[in-house]
């Protein structure tokens, strides 16, 4: 066991005789050694309810301030009669201020005026049918989807209908506005892409290994491979 996850192992007690450091029911899931919770990191799936949003198990949100309604604060136009949806894998990692602009946010483009007049037109004589038209908008982008062990740097922007691969890391105040491939480092406004993570035979071995996937125990008894540069490690941590 590395020095790192002794330390981590000795924070925690044991159950059924084994060490137990991960947790996916944890709405606070960083915990100091005196057993403090770290209220700014939240565990996404454990805040958010939405009809419209799915999220992984180990993924959070490490945002500077407390918030009540996390779901409207990370997708503030994404409602319960959106047609799109906000999928993000496991293990992420969004930082304090990012936003994912889904497609609800859009205006209807096809004609001279972009303002939204049945927003503001409503009667009592609307229907939920009229109100549900009003998200139909041409164009739409559909649904934004954020994979697996994805990093967001702080105060990133995702537009409506992305997908994000696997491993890609997007750069602090990004605005993300096309598709990032797998193990992709991207950044700017609009983001680029800047350099693969790693070579393309590992990039695909990654992918296909999906580790994330693995039992906790077994993500657990290899972290060292997990966090590391060795493919071969992980090929064998594999089984």
């Amino acid at each position: 066991m590395s020095s790192l996850r002794a330390t981590l192992a000795a924070n925690f007690a044991e159950r059924d005789g084994e060490v137990r450091m991960l947790d996916p029911t944890k709405k606070y899931p960083m915990v100091m050694p005196d057993g403090t919770e770290v209220k700014t990191v939240v565990s996404l799936n454990q805040v958010i309810e939405h009809p419209r949003i799915e999220i992984g198990d180990f993924t959070y949100f490490g945002h500077l301030d407390l918030l009540d309604d996390y779901a409207s604060y990370l997708a503030p136009f994404l409602f319960p009669l959106s047609r799109e949806r906000l999928v993000i894998g496991k293990f992420g990692q969004i930082a304090h201020g990012v936003r994912f602009i889904t497609s609800s946010a859009n205006h209807n483009m096809s004609g001279f005026s972009t303002y939204p007049f049945n927003n503001f037109m409503m009667h009592e004589g609307t229907t939920a049918e009229d109100i549900q038209a009003m998200f139909d908008v041409p164009g739409r982008k559909g649904d934004t989807v954020i994979g697996n062990d994805v990093w967001i740097g702080m105060e990133a922007v995702v537009m409506p209908g992305v997908t994000i691969g696997d491993g890609a890391i997007i750069g602090a105040r990004s605005v993300v506005a096309k598709d990032v491939a797998p193990y992709t480092v991207v950044a700017g406004n609009p983001a680029q892409p800047i350099k693969r993570r790693f070579e393309e035979d590992t990039i695909n071995l990654l992918v296909e290994i999906r580790w994330w996937d693995w039992p906790v125990e077994k993500i657990e008894a290899n972290i060292d491979a997990i966090v590391g540069g060795d493919v071969e490690l992980l090929k064998r941590a594999e089984g």
